[in-house]
């Protein structure tokens, strides 16, 4: 199991609150594991990284269909009814997630989630498990 990273919870506390309507900031491994977390509780983060996890192999099943993909997913956003819903390639197997409510600027917090892994994407990142890890 990934451990929970408390230290990185101050860098998603940032973006949350640069970016008004901001609701939950989540990082997680590409097979689903919550890594760390802001404005939300535990069970919900675990929830939604589990979901994110889905998410992104869905959107690595339809770059099948662009000729000159690689593959990967690089953002997706969802709009829903009362708000919206961001995922981002974050590293090497992991992903950043967040939730926003409907007023929410798309661009400045597409922006400003494309600034945090940049600065920090290495150490946004779940290295593969070897075989014979714990789990």
């Amino acid at each position: 199991m990934i451990q929970h990273r408390a230290n990185m919870d101050w860098m998603l506390k940032d973006l949350a609150e640069s970016v008004p309507q901001t609701r939950n900031v989540v990082v997680l491994s590409s097979d689903g594991l919550r890594m760390a977390q802001y404005g939300t509780d535990t069970d919900t983060a675990d929830r939604l990284a589990a979901a994110c996890a889905g998410l992104q192999s869905l959107a690595g099943a339809v770059s099948s269909e662009f000729p000159h993909s690689d593959g990967k997913m690089r953002m997706v956003v969802i709009e829903l009814d009362g708000g919206f819903f961001y995922l981002m390639a974050a590293g090497a197997g992991a992903y950043l997630a967040v939730l926003a409510d409907e007023g929410v600027d798309a661009g400045l917090i597409g922006m400003k989630m494309r600034d945090l892994v940049a600065r920090i994407g290495e150490h946004l990142s779940s290295p593969p498990r070897g075989e014979g890890s714990a789990a």
